[in-house]
């Protein structure tokens, strides 16, 4: 059994952890933290795990973590890389949900994050948890920086577009339009999550630049090997879970004539959690929510060079915890689909 603490239990990616490893076979939880909570039963907390996790929150000081295999960090960013050194140093592998180990330059997360950052060793070391780019990486990783929710819908929908050795589309000029639900601004009181603030309406945000862009950017040009040009406005939408992406490639005109439709489905042949639907589908949020699930549809509208990619995932699971879980299984030499074969939840 893998030993597992968490540490941040108390948000939503922390409580969409502790369900999908309460079910896993392979999975013990052994500490979850909260300053605030100590000695609060979890089940007391969520009541949708009574008669599954039997654990209590602890003071990060009185949770022994470093008896743990695997930690998770599900919590604001900066915390990961206050704790990592010490986890490491009892051989204790580390999963951040957080934007710690993602960006690899110091000085971009400084400036989109605001914070300098404490182990630039321990960054350099770190992988990045995409899964279907970097399973191999992933295997003998010490550190796992996640991708972000959007980035994840974004670096997969694009990727085998990039991954040619020649271009297939302007990739100076790729454009991603991505819809979130309220729950990726975290569990937290905020007047933007306020229902009679977020239901009934439709916005974008952060247009003028996310502190997600320049993390997708990072992935698709490490996909591509060459520079890659991106124009990412997210909008935030009045539903709970899950993601809408619809991204737009310019076709070059020496590919008109390529079967995209077949390109990704052999691209993600081996992929268990990304579904490339038929053509011309219209995937839905619903039909991944509280799974691991991401799905794919191309479109080409007629007589047009604009390839049109609509990707759907939940944003707790696929874009956060479940592609956790996914790393952790990859890493401690288990099926990856151990313990993530949920069925959507529909309606």
């Amino acid at each position: 059994m893998i030993k597992i603490g968490i540490v941040g239990g108390t948000g939503y990616t922390g409580v969409e952890l502790l369900r999908i490893l309460a079910a896993h076979p392979e999975a013990e939880l052994t500490a979850i933290t909260s300053r605030k909570e100590d000695g609060m039963p979890v089940a007391e907390m969520f009541p949708s795990l009574r008669g599954h996790v039997s654990l209590a929150f602890s003071a990060p000081e009185k949770a022994r973590l470093d008896l743990c295999d695997v930690v998770f960090f599900a919590t604001p960013h900066g915390v990961a890389m206050a704790q990592a050194r010490e986890l490491l140093a009892a051989g204790v592998k580390v999963i951040d949900l957080a934007a710690d180990f993602r960006l690899k330059d110091t000085a971009t997360f400084e400036q989109w994050y605001g914070m300098p950052h404490s182990c630039p060793d321990i960054l350099a070391e770190a992988v990045y948890g995409l899964v279907e780019v970097n399973r191999d990486a992933i295997r003998t990783a010490r550190v796992i920086g996640l991708p972000g929710c959007y980035p994840t819908s974004m670096q997969l929908g694009f990727a085998p577009l990039l991954a040619q050795a020649q271009p297939l589309v302007n990739e100076a000029s790729l454009i991603a339009d991505c819809k979130s639900g309220v729950s990726g601004a975290g569990r937290k009181a905020e007047i933007g999550a306020l229902l009679a603030e977020a239901s009934d309406n439709f916005k974008a945000y952060g247009v003028k630049g996310h502190r997600h862009l320049p993390e997708t950017v990072q992935g698709l040009e490490a996909i591509a090997k060459r520079k890659v040009g991106l124009t990412f406005v997210p909008h935030l939408v009045p539903m709970i879970r899950g993601i809408h992406s619809t991204l737009y490639a310019s076709i070059l005109p020496q590919a008109r004539g390529t079967d995209f439709q077949a390109l990704y489905e052999a691209h993600y042949r081996n992929d268990p959690f990304v579904d490339v639907m038929p053509a011309g589908s219209h995937p839905e949020t619903r039909s991944v929510r509280a799974s691991n699930m991401l799905r794919i549809a191309l479109h080409q509208p007629a007589g047009s060079d604009q390839l049109v990619i609509l990707v759907v995932e939940d944003n707790l699971v696929k874009g956060a915890a479940g592609q956790g879980v996914q790393c952790m299984n990859i890493m401690f030499g288990l099926d990856e689909t151990t313990g993530l074969r949920h069925v959507p939840v529909m309606p």
